[in-house]
């Protein structure tokens, strides 16, 4: 009890840094959206599901009714895609690199709900969950 009360501010760094480190495991990967959360998120508030990926990759199969917007035409795209800004928005990618860059951009456009798939596409696929092609 003593090595607590004589170090106080050395225990509350290390409570504090294990909290971050473990935040992003109780979360999912990198803090996005697991793939069933993002079901109920579609199922439950309407969720627009926004692909970023490049047309032939989003031709290749995606989930069930996106749309297609690769994030390098997002900030000149989204707005005529999605008029309603109070709506969730799901993006996605192969990996969820690229849907955390889009949902940045997303965000800054005034998309508050705007989130992305963890793990992207793969995720979705390994939890079996339907994808269609063009």
């Amino acid at each position: 009890m003593n090595f607590i009360l004589d170090n106080w501010a050395l225990v509350a760094v290390a409570a504090v840094s294990g909290g971050m480190l473990l935040r992003p495991v109780l979360q999912g990967a990198g803090g996005g959206l697991t793939p069933g959360a993002a079901v109920q998120l579609i199922n439950r508030d309407k969720a627009v599901v926004i692909d970023v990926r490049e047309p032939a990759e989003f031709a290749t199969g995606h989930l069930v009714g996106a749309r297609n917007i690769p994030v390098g035409e997002l900030e000149a795209k989204l707005a005529n895609s999605v008029k309603n800004k109070a709506l969730p928005l799901i993006l996605v990618c192969r990996s969820g690199a690229r849907s955390g860059a889009a949902m940045a951009t997303a965000k800054k456009l005034g998309y508050a709900q705007a989130q992305s798939l963890a793990g992207g596409l793969n995720a979705w696929a390994a939890a079996k969950l339907p994808v269609e092609k063009v």
